[in-house]
């Protein structure tokens, strides 16, 4: 997805936003919006550490909420089922991909460090512990509602991380003779491979194990990776 279809997309958000119905008091849009956005992160955090302690398939909504401190109906201002909580994992990491991209556009990094970078920024949120990175992955086979979630973000960000290679091959960076889908393909192979064999391992840090993926990763497509690791 482009920059330009990322910000119609906002565009389109805000404007649905706006049409919707208000309290007769509403508290200042600033205010309002703080309060929705830290509400959602709130349950959203309070979901990922139960999953992390019980696993997805023993958390209920209720279950939920109550470690929030918020009511049952709350959570479904936020979210269309238990399922779609994780859906703000994929948007988190996508939002990842599209600084990345971001970074390709403004001629700023190198494609190598914009690339090392994606992967140290997409390892945190899984990185937390073990326990939360295999609730993720058990929740990703388990459930066909997180599944087709994650689907989609993946696609967008495979559509990005391609942009990225494109990028990297006419700079030089990056062997021209790839195809970008599929280099994009190894991009999230690389990484969920990684996440998998830290969860089960747990030590050293996954930061470690991202790192030592990436140097191999690179090695792959890079034109001349001694060089450019220099």
């Amino acid at each position: 997805m482009s920059t330009g279809r990322i910000s119609h997309s906002l565009s389109v958000a805000r404007a649905a936003a706006a049409s919707r119905p208000h309290p007769a008091h509403p508290p200042p849009a600033g205010r309002r919006q703080r309060r929705a956005t830290e509400t959602r992160i709130r349950l959203f955090r309070c979901a990922l550490q139960l999953f992390a302690q019980r696993g997805f398939q023993n958390v209920t909504v209720e279950d939920i909420t109550e470690a929030a401190d918020v009511g049952k109906g709350t959570f479904f201002n936020y979210f269309e089922s238990k399922d779609h909580v994780l859906g703000v994992m994929a948007e988190i990491q996508l939002s990842k991909v599209a600084e990345a991209l971001a970074l390709v556009g403004a001629n700023q990094q190198p494609i190598r460090s914009v690339l090392h970078r994606l992967f140290l920024r997409a390892a945190e949120e899984p990185g937390r512990s073990p326990d939360l990175a295999r609730a993720l992955i058990s929740s990703f086979l388990a459930s066909a509602g997180v599944r087709k979630v994650i689907a989609s973000n993946m696609k967008e960000g495979r559509r990005m991380i391609a942009q990225v290679i494109v990028a990297g091959q006419k700079r030089g960076e990056i062997d021209p003779r790839l195809k970008e889908e599929k280099v994009a393909i190894q991009v999230l192979q690389a990484f969920m491979g990684t996440v998998l064999f830290w969860s089960l391992h747990e030590r050293p840090a996954l930061k470690t194990w991202i790192e030592d993926s990436f140097q191999h990763f690179w090695r792959s497509i890079a034109v001349n990776p001694k060089k450019q690791a220099s």
